[in-house]
């Protein structure tokens, strides 16, 4: 897709991004912001571990327009939305956090699954055309894939945790939604480890790779389960908010479910992008090397055993083929790993203050 149509498609529109002062929505709203919109509205619930961060907007918050609500809250978002009449709607709320979701299953369903009706229906009710994007997760996939890249026909039926679960359902509902009512067209991204700036640095309930950044930096020690062999795969921010805006603009991404990652298969042939497939010892090892460089402390990695509780919802190794979004769209990432870490630790060096 040439960038040039995706940069022209927002101007004069009218967009809304749940979640909108956390780790994605921020980046996505100030990518959106030099995207010449009529209007970008923000709700957010600030719920403390969902990762919202009024300064993550500090940058733009004369360009865009913020409201704290819960997307729980059926009346107060029905209203929003049918007097606010978006044409895109990026739904970027949720809870994220594995554990989490095994302490309180309820709660995360009716976050990342239930709520996501509150923002159907009232589209569905208005009657006004409106793209919806909806913020997948490679959770949905479960454990014990083997050793090729996982693609958009693996099966979602058996997440590992109810986060798993709870994201299924929101996307099931985004797609039947698309598939039944003419003027609602909706596509999910499923994301894997994304990193880099304005992330929350205060628990470790939101991915792990930012986690490590932050023990790092303050010169801690990062514990990591042996072996640490586990495979993964990560993708930028900015790498993310392309993705996003590249499907929000297509119309071939209608109904669709997309992967992000790193592992492309043109002609038969995996290729790994971005940095590509990589344990997670060995990104520890590269969070602890580039940060004791840029901030002198001594942070050092400490394997530990594995514990009997953590293998229950232990996935193995996860690898998301991205060739169906590269196909479709051209997306594909840019940021090689080596870099994106740098630019995330000079950010939060300057920015410490705010997130710390």
């Amino acid at each position: 897709m040439d960038d040039l149509k995706y940069k022209k498609a927002f101007q004069g529109k009218k967009i809304l991004i749940t979640g909108g002062l956390g780790f994605i929505g921020s980046n996505l709203a100030i990518k959106l912001s030099e995207l010449e919109p009529e209007r970008i509205l923000i709700i957010d619930s600030l719920i403390p571990e969902c990762g919202g961060n009024e300064k993550n907007i500090e940058e733009i918050k004369d360009k865009v327009e913020v409201l704290k609500i819960d997307i729980r809250n059926q009346t107060g978002v029905d209203v929003l939305i049918r007097g606010f009449i978006p044409d895109y709607i990026f739904n970027m709320t949720g809870i994220l956090s594995h554990v989490a979701s095994l302490e309180d299953p309820k709660r995360d369903a009716e976050i990342n699954a239930w709520a996501t009706y509150n923002i159907l229906e009232p589209c569905r009710k208005s009657g006004h055309n409106v793209k919806i994007i909806y913020a997948g997760t490679r959770g949905q996939y479960g454990k014990d894939h083997g050793p090729e890249p996982i693609t958009e026909k693996n099966s979602t039926l058996r997440p590992a945790d109810p986060n798993g679960i709870s994201k299924n359902a929101g996307e099931q509902a985004c797609l039947f939604y698309n598939d039944v009512f003419p003027n609602i067209n909706a596509v999910s991204l499923r994301m894997t480890n994304t990193y880099g700036p304005r992330h929350q640095m205060r628990n470790r309930y939101q991915g792990f790779l930012n986690w490590f950044i932050k023990l790092a930096m303050d010169g801690e020690e990062i514990t990591v389960y042996e072996p640490g062999r586990q495979l993964r795969d990560f993708n930028y921010i900015e790498d993310v908010v392309d993705a996003l805006l590249k499907v929000a603009v297509s119309e071939k991404t209608n109904g669709e479910v997309y992967n992000l990652g790193s592992c492309i298969n043109i002609g038969g042939n995996v290729t790994e992008l971005g940095g590509g497939v990589i344990s997670v010892k060995e990104v520890a090892e590269k969070i602890v090397r580039i940060s004791n460089e840029l901030t002198g402390k001594n942070a050092v990695l400490k394997m530990i055993p594995y514990p009997e509780e953590k293998k229950k919802v232990e996935v193995g190794d996860i690898k998301m083929d991205i060739t169906k979004i590269y196909n479709d769209t051209g997306w594909k990432p840019q940021t090689e790993l080596e870099i994106g870490l740098r630019k995330t630790i000079e950010f939060y060096k300057k920015n410490k203050d705010k997130y710390w």
